[in-house]
Order: structure tokens, then C-alpha cells, then sequence
């Protein structure tokens, strides 16, 4: 698995300083994609080693969010899980274009998980509209739940506090 880019963002995890990491080889193809450029082949490779550099190179910040990698959720999951027993101090996402969580996912490797594709006339997460859910990951005992926190990110819940 390949990364792009990496950006310091600050709306894409709620209450967060997050290093969003962009992979590459998406294939879900979108259309009307912002980041179209990422469902080619090219990049750095995305190992445990460069996320150690990145995570040096940001210091910080609060989470660390997977932008893609539905080609391979399996390595998303190992590199989650890489994060949750060495960094446990950082929030970890994943953003995927998938509608469904794959079953090589574990969400107790995650703090947040987005899924599904864009659909232009649905909007993004902001779009109250949007098919996209981002959900916060609670674990209550032996039980983990999916909370939809989406209407964070409608402009008009801002508005109102």
C-alpha cells in the first residue's frame, strides 16, 4: 500500500489535530472525486516505518486518519492495529469509499470510521443530504457500537452552538 500525501487537518475527526494520510490505488472510482489522483498506483510504500517518521515529523497531533486503502482494508487494519498498542495517545480513523465495514476490519482497531462513495448529488459529509456517515467507535465492555456523529459536520449544528 502506497501513500500520497499527508495534511494536518483539523474538520476531518471531530475535536481533533489530525495527519490525515492520503493513499493511493483507491478503487472505487467516485464520480466527481476531489482527490481523483489517488485511484492510480503511485506514492511512498506505507509501512510501520513511515508512519513512525510521520508521526515524528507531526508532533502534535491528536489522531491519525486513513484517507483510502479500500484496496487492501486487511494492511488498514494492521496498520491500526500498529497504532492502537504503540500509540495509544492517538485517535485512529479511516475513511473509505466502501458502503459496507469489510470484514477484515476490526473496528476495535479504530476510533472513527467513515464509509461510503461520494454520489455528487448526495453531497459530502457536510451535505445533510450526504449518504456518507462518519461514526464514532464505542466500546462498552464486550460490546462495540457504531455512533453516527455525521450531523457534526452540518453547517448549521455549528451555527446553532
Amino acid at each position: 500500500m502506497k501513500y500520497v500525501d499527508t495534511k494536518i487537518v483539523f474538520q476531518e475527526l471531530p475535536n481533533e489535530i489530525t495527519l490525515a494520510i492520503n493513499i493511493s490505488g483507491c478503487p472505487c472510482a467516485c464520480a466527481g472525486c476531489h482527490s481523483s489522483y489517488l485511484s492510480q498506483d503511485i506514492g511512498k510504500l506505507l509501512t510501520q516505518e513511515a508512519l513512525e517518521q510521520l508521526i515524528c515529523q507531526n508532533r502534535g497531533i491528536t489522531a491519525i486518519s486513513f484517507m483510502g486503502g479500500d484496496a487492501n482494508p486487511k494492511y488498514i487494519n494492521i496498520l491500526a492495529q500498529y497504532l492502537r498498542f504503540n500509540h495509544s495517545n492517538l485517535k485512529v480513523g479511516w475513511y473509505s469509499g466502501r458502503d459496507k465495514l469489510p470484514m477484515e476490519i476490526d473496528p476495535n482497531n479504530f476510533d472513527y470510521i467513515k464509509l461510503g462513495p461520494y454520489i455528487s448529488n448526495k453531497g459530502p459529509l457536510n451535505n445533510p443530504n450526504t449518504n456518507q456517515r462518519l461514526y464514532r467507535v464505542v466500546r462498552e465492555e464486550d460490546e462495540t457500537a457504531f455512533l453516527d456523529i455525521t450531523y457534526l459536520f452540518y453547517k448549521n449544528q455549528y451555527n446553532n452552538k
